[in-house]
């Protein structure tokens, strides 16, 4: 029996999360696949509880655990603690780097229903369906940081270090990745002024001789960047280091027509972590105005990854599909002629579809 740890977090990550297991539920009863599942606390709710955002029975648990489902962690209630005890660093850095993650995927998929949401033109958009494979425990956000006076004034520092091994192992996902889709990688970089961006370069030129298959691109992030909005139906696999990927994956979510649509999925080690890409967002927090749909996603591609039940994950992203062409919508998602739902309701109606297949 399939073990599932609930890591609900802070702020609407209280509301998502249960519509997750509502979709994992009703996959379940259609594939004859029970899950269990166990809750913990992580970020600012466990700070608030015990004083450590990422307590060592939460670790335990997740270590224990087939999978684990996270909801969104941090807010302003805890900005003012010292760094470490901060949710973002103080528990998802930790967590990422104690579980072995070092890779981030995250699929931008603009659904038939939401096209009109896009900030961008259709005739742009339409046939937008790329994947972001972000490297996840090394470069700016993993580096030596400190602050010091240093003639009279203060300077940070933050050090940006990747390491041969590191690259190989994040491309050779990528390329992996692309083989099982379009046959086509972008390698984003910055290797006309960074070190590390030379040296990323190099790698997966070198690395490209084993996927002859594979069409290998290189393109600087800043026009990366430029080219998602420009012409984002372009990309098919993108591969990129860690501060870079966290800003692209962020652009491309508003593509989709909200943020509230990427689903992410975080693996490398033992255990996989599944999360949306969006925060907690407590201005809205308990009014049931959360989408749902990237935490249920992220179910599916948690039910993909770690549980080889393709059938399933196909079958909360039809449910996703169909849900959405009947107009049913969230407030982030409203347009004119919409049903507008609650976040549970969103929930209840993605289960009912997954049932009815």
């Amino acid at each position: 029996m399939p073990e599932i740890l609930l890591l609900p977090g802070d702020g609407i990550g209280q509301e998502i999360v249960p519509e997750a297991v509502k979709a994992l539920e009703a996959a379940g009863k259609r594939f004859n696949t029970v899950f269990r599942f166990k809750n913990a606390l992580i970020g600012g709710a466990a700070y608030d509880d015990c004083g450590n955002p990422l307590p060592e029975e939460t670790l335990r648990l997740c270590n224990e655990s087939d999978a684990i489902l996270m909801g969104a962690i941090g807010g302003p209630k805890w900005e003012h603690l010292p760094v470490h005890l901060r949710p973002e660093m103080g528990a998802l850095l930790p967590l990422r780097k104690k579980l072995g993650l070092y890779a981030n995927i995250r699929p931008a998929v603009l659904f038939p229903g939401l096209i009109d949401a896009s900030p961008l033109k259709p005739e742009v958009v339409t046939g937008l369906d790329l994947m972001v494979v972000r490297e996840l425990t090394g470069g700016l956000y993993f580096g030596t940081k400190k602050r010091e006076f240093v003639d009279g004034e203060e300077q940070a520092l933050d050090t940006l270090v990747y390491k041969t091994g590191e690259i190989v192992r994040i491309g050779r996902l990528a390329f992996q990745m692309a083989q099982k889709r379009r046959k086509k990688l972008t390698s984003v970089d910055k290797a006309n002024v960074l070190a590390s961006g030379r040296l990323w370069r190099e790698v997966m030129i070198k690395l490209g001789q084993e996927y002859p298959d594979v069409e290998l691109e290189h393109i600087y992030v800043d026009n990366c960047s430029m080219q998602l909005v420009r012409r984002p139906a372009q990309f098919d696999v993108i591969v990129t280091e860690n501060t870079f990927g966290d800003i692209l994956t962020d652009e491309a979510s508003v593509l989709t027509g909200s943020i509230g649509m990427l689903a992410s999925a975080s693996i490398g080690g033992k255990v996989a972590l599944y999360e949306p890409s969006h925060g907690s967002a407590p201005d809205i927090a308990g009014q049931q105005k959360a989408n749902p749909l990237a935490t249920i996603l992220s179910a599916a591609l948690m039910l993909r990854f770690s549980f080889n039940m393709e059938d399933g994950a196909r079958a909360i992203e039809d449910a996703v599909r169909q849900v959405l062409s009947d107009g049913y919508r969230t407030p982030d998602l409203m347009q004119s002629g919409g049903n507008q739902v609650t976040t549970a309701k969103m929930g209840d109606l993605v289960a009912e579809y997954i049932l009815r297949g």
